[in-house]
C-alpha cells in the first residue's frame, strides 16, 4: 500500500517536472523566435527605407506598382511593409501601417530600428516611435521612445550607454548624423520637463526607455556632432 502511494506520488510529481520543463522551454524558445522574428522584419524595413532614398535619387530602378503602391524589391508581405507616393512629393516607407519617418543606429548596444510616427502601443511592439519636437534631424529637442523588453530588443540596453557613445539618425531625406550622449539619466515615467527646451539652435535628442521598476524611465540626452 506504501509503495504504490509512493509511486503514485512520484509519477505526479514527474509529470508535473516534465510539465514545468515543456513549459519553460515553450516559453524561451517562443522569446528567442519573437526576438529574432521582430529584429528580423525590422532590418527589412530599415533596408527598405534606405532603399526608398535611393530611388528618390535614382528614381524607376528597381520599382513595380501595386495598386498605387510603389514596391521597392521583393521587401513585401500584405501592406504591413511597403512604400508608397501619393503626394507625388518622395516616397513613404509604412510598416504595420505606421509611416517610417527615419531610422536610429546605436553602435556600441548593436540595434539599428526604423522610427516610426506614432508612440501608441501597436507601434512600440514593431520599432522606436517618435514622442515629442520638430522631428528626425531637425533643430531643436526630439525625443523618440522604445520598449525594454530585457532581452536586447528595442532599447533594452539603453541604461549601458555612457558620455561621448554614438547616436546615428537617418531622416526620409537620406540625411545622417551623429549625436553624442553627453547625460544618462533616469526620469518619473509622467515627467516631461526635458521635452521642450532650448537647444541654442542645436540638433538634440532624448531616448527613453522604462526600467524594471514601471514608473521611472531612462532618458539619454544627446546632442549633434557638428562636421559630422
Amino acid at each position: 500500500m506504501f509503495n504504490s502511494k509512493f509511486n503514485n506520488a512520484l509519477t505526479i510529481a514527474l509529470v508535473v517536472a516534465i510539465i514545468l520543463i515543456i513549459a519553460l522551454i515553450g516559453f524561451f524558445g517562443y522569446s528567442i523566435y519573437n526576438k529574432y522574428y521582430i529584429n528580423n522584419k525590422a532590418n527589412e524595413v530599415v533596408d527598405l527605407f534606405q532603399q526608398s532614398i535611393e530611388n528618390q535619387k535614382n528614381p524607376n530602378e528597381n520599382q513595380t506598382v501595386e495598386d498605387g503602391n510603389i514596391v521597392i524589391g521583393d521587401v513585401t508581405e500584405g501592406n504591413s511593409i511597403y512604400s508608397d507616393n501619393p503626394s507625388g512629393n518622395g516616397q513613404t516607407v509604412k510598416y504595420g501601417g505606421y509611416n517610417v519617418i527615419g531610422t536610429i543606429s546605436i553602435p556600441k548596444i548593436k540595434i539599428e530600428y526604423p522610427i516610426l510616427d506614432k508612440p501608441t502601443s501597436d507601434a512600440l511592439k514593431l520599432a522606436i516611435v517618435y514622442l515629442s519636437g520638430p522631428g528626425i534631424n531637425k533643430v531643436g529637442n526630439t525625443v523618440l521612445q522604445g520598449h525594454n523588453y530585457n532581452n536586447q530588443l528595442f532599447f533594452s540596453n539603453l541604461s549601458k550607454l555612457s558620455k561621448g557613445d554614438a547616436i546615428y539618425l537617418t531622416d526620409t531625406s537620406g540625411t545622417k548624423i551623429k549625436y553624442e550622449v553627453y547625460e544618462n539619466t533616469t526620469k518619473r515615467g509622467d515627467d516631461a520637463s526635458f521635452y521642450n527646451r532650448d537647444t541654442a539652435g542645436l540638433r538634440e535628442i532624448n531616448l527613453s526607455t522604462c526600467t524594471k521598476n514601471q514608473e521611472i524611465r531612462t532618458v539619454i540626452f544627446a546632442r549633434e556632432v557638428a562636421g559630422e
